[in-house]
């Protein structure tokens, strides 16, 4: 019997509820591991060199991380999120999975069957993922020679692009005139300062897509 039908409480009550155990669990365990290591051994970093390390890494991800959740949640949905951002590797697979796999069973992001197909697609890429890890970890003295073999390094060197740009044919197929501005924007900063950071290019480009969207929906352009 479903978890919240024994309990009484709404599937969205439960997904939260169990949502938020997981990512406080995942919390103390990453960094319990440090904080244990730190402790058996007696050896702490020098709080000045620790936060000069956490610094830049913090300017940098930290506002990754508050885009993604605003971003990844409405396509997700709640028990995709929670899953999804327990697990990570969210970019490169647990997203691409849950849209292909809702584009394929015909449902909608924001929706319930959405999210259901949404949560089950991101736990059966976790499952395939840790099968692959593992398979790469006890077979990785066979399989390096191959993998940085010249013929497959061009190939490798090019997945993420060729991931998401088959994912932005999709999207931009369904209505090009709302990606007209922000793929403007982004290649022409781009080939101005190609050093800008994600952090900086993730959230001008949803500003700029949200509000070309909306001028263009007021004008009736859509």
């Amino acid at each position: 019997m479903n978890t919240s039908v024994r309990t009484g409480k709404s599937y969205d009550e439960t997904i939260h509820r169990n949502g938020r155990i997981w990512m406080i669990a995942a919390i103390c365990i990453t960094q319990g591991v440090p904080l244990a290591i730190s402790l058996y051994f007696g050896v702490w970093p020098p709080l000045g060199k620790l936060i000069a390390g956490l610094l830049p890494t913090m300017l940098v991800f930290w506002p990754i991380a508050i885009v993604e959740v605003l971003t990844f949640t409405p396509m997700l949905g709640s028990g995709g999120t929670y899953l999804g951002f327990v697990t990570g590797n969210l970019s490169n697979l647990k997203v691409p999975a849950a849209i292909s796999a809702m584009q394929q069973a015909g449902v909608e992001p924001s929706t319930k069957e959405g999210e259901i197909i949404s949560t089950l697609a991101i736990g059966a890429s976790s499952l395939v993922t840790n099968v692959v890890l593992v398979s790469g970890v006890l077979l990785m003295s066979y399989l390096l020679p191959i993998l940085e073999s010249p013929a497959l390094k061009p190939a490798f060197a090019n997945l993420l692009p060729a991931l998401f740009g088959a994912l932005g044919v999709v999207f931009i197929s369904k209505n090009w005139k709302i990606s007209v501005a922000p793929l403007a924007l982004m290649i022409g900063l781009f080939a101005a300062m190609p050093s800008l950071p994600v952090g900086i290019l993730i959230p001008a480009g949803a500003l700029v897509s949200i509000g070309v969207a909306r001028i263009m929906y007021k004008r009736k352009m859509l």
